[in-house]
């Protein structure tokens, strides 16, 4: 009992500079944004309640409505592509042989990249005259659109960006791949089934938990890093808003109107918005794996 105690006491002591920093850097935070999605503050004068005035000029504001809808496209392009890429990307990339090793680095890179610096990258990437992708595509006969300056080419260039910065994922999905037993492959193998119905019935089932988290973890992520391609590479257009998303409306809010309730009241939509998809996504994943196992 003694030495129970004790764990437990060594336990909590290496769990205060974590729950110290979730504190200071979470839940602090969040209760202040929260907090001021109430009032009425613009650095100058003093937080002025105001109750849901904030809420309900949300509902009016054509803005807020087309940032949204932009927020659930992104979310809804990016998850699947990243996710499909960063398991295919695994499955290609789990055995070492010639250039294995270059392809992993590559596939990983981008995360070790700042956003803004590969923000940059990608502006080079997409110049209408002289990027490598418009090159590309017209050297092979396809349309080169402008991927600043007409709406749906900039909703994937951000989109694009986003999918590129799939390192943490592919990772993810390798160690998962490792992880299944070579002997159920074996035995799948002696009972005549094919590289399809091996990875069906075999490699994907016990890679799925890891790759249902992935994009739990991926749909958070999601409504969050559009944050800096919109702005750097699209900014928020073109016009009208095509690329403007929550976190750059609730940037500029408040950074450059110094609207900190409005911001702070888009803020807390976005985090409203963000556990509702995710607890949607659980309510699906659960419903699913209970059919599965009826079958």
């Amino acid at each position: 009992m003694r030495l129970a105690a004790a764990e437990k006491r060594r336990t909590l002591l290496l769990l205060i500079p974590f729950l110290t920093g979730v504190v200071l850097l979470v839940v602090l935070p969040f209760a202040a944004t929260a907090v001021l999605a109430f009032t009425e503050y613009d650095l100058v004068r003093p937080p002025r309640f105001v109750g849901m005035d904030n809420l309900r000029a949300l509902l009016d504001d054509d803005v807020f409505r087309i940032a949204l809808r932009n927020s659930l496209l992104f979310a809804a392009a990016s998850v699947p592509l990243r996710l499909i890429g960063a398991t295919g990307l695994a499955l290609l990339l789990r055995r070492p042989g010639p250039g294995v090793r270059s392809g992993r680095i590559a596939v990983v890179l981008p995360v070790a990249i700042p956003d803004v610096a590969l923000a940059l990258v990608w502006l080079w990437i997409l110049n209408p005259l002289y990027g490598p992708l418009n090159l590309a595509l017209d050297a092979v006969g396809l349309p080169t659109p402008s991927w600043r300056s007409e709406a749906v080419p900039a909703q994937w260039s951000v989109i694009g960006l986003s999918v590129l910065q799939l390192g943490e994922g592919f990772l993810l999905a390798l160690a998962a791949r490792a992880s299944v037993p070579r002997v159920l492959e074996e035995i799948a193998a002696v009972e005549g089934a094919g590289p399809w119905t091996t990875f069906r019935r075999v490699v994907f089932p016990v890679m799925l938990p890891a790759l249902l988290l992935l994009a739990i973890r991926d749909t958070v992520w999601s409504f969050q890093a559009t944050f800096v391609p919109a702005l750097l590479v699209t900014d928020g257009g073109p016009p009208p808003y095509a690329t403007t998303t929550l976190p750059l409306l609730a940037y500029r809010n408040a950074f450059e109107y110094l609207r900190y309730g409005y911001a702070s009241a888009i803020t807390l939509v976005l985090f409203a918005l963000t556990a509702s998809v995710v607890w949607l996504e659980i309510r699906l994943i659960a419903r699913w794996r209970r059919t599965l196992r009826w079958n």
